[in-house]
């Protein structure tokens, strides 16, 4: 296949699909090898950007996804009559940056960390695809863990969970250890006002009093 018509059919699938598509998917699809696909994919989203088009392709960890540009978020919305959604609030941030950043957790870990109940919030993250069940912990009562989706590190503008930013010491606990996870909740939150595709929730009273 050559390379125009390689390009062509990777941009065809990505389009097709909406979501994000694994390079091993693609290479099958096309019975291409990794090395070709990740060289045309990438080469397609220097030039997407380069020319500054209404589409970028973006990596999230080993899948490319085609999406609109973070630029024209304003305008794409007007015409499709759809309003900005409100960032995350602050305890939703809590909860997702515990998620991120010591992955998989429980339930349990988030509630340790966080000081109170937090069922609401973790099932709005979980609706909001920005969280996932990852299997339940083998310990009595085998609660289920959680981790983080590529939708979460498409709405915070990252490549892979290595593009976080840095926690100094994820080993401390008690008052260091929140310092430090609001000091990467504040880092996070810079970056979701950077990126306009950020998901996030409802302001509304939930059952465990967090205010989302």
């Amino acid at each position: 296949m050559e390379l125009r018509e390689l390009q062509s059919a990777i941009e065809g699938i990505l389009f097709a699909a909406g979501d994000p598509v694994s390079v091993e998917r693609i290479c099958q699809a096309l019975e291409q090898d990794r090395e070709a696909v990740e060289s045309v994919c990438q080469r397609l989203a220097d030039e997407y950007s380069y020319e500054r088009r209404g589409i970028r392709l973006v990596k999230l960890e080993d899948s490319w996804q085609m999406c609109s540009a973070p630029e024209y978020a304003s305008g794409i919305r007007k015409a499709l009559e759809s309003r900005k959604p409100p960032r995350l609030s602050q305890p939703a941030l809590e909860a997702l940056a515990i998620v991120a950043y010591f992955q998989p957790v429980t339930r349990a870990y988030i509630e340790q960390v966080r000081g109170v109940d937090s069922s609401y919030t973790v099932g709005l993250l979980l609706d909001r695809g920005l969280i996932c069940e990852a299997g339940r912990l083998n310990v009595p009562g085998r609660p289920m863990q959680f981790r983080t989706t590529k939708n979460f590190l498409r709405s915070f503008g990252l490549t892979s969970l290595d593009d976080l930013p840095e926690l100094p010491s994820s080993t401390q606990e008690g008052v260091q250890m929140t310092m430090e996870l609001e000091s990467a909740i504040g880092r996070l939150q810079q970056q979701e006002g950077q990126t306009e595709e950020t998901q996030s929730l409802e302001p509304e009273q939930g059952e465990d009093g967090d205010r989302l």
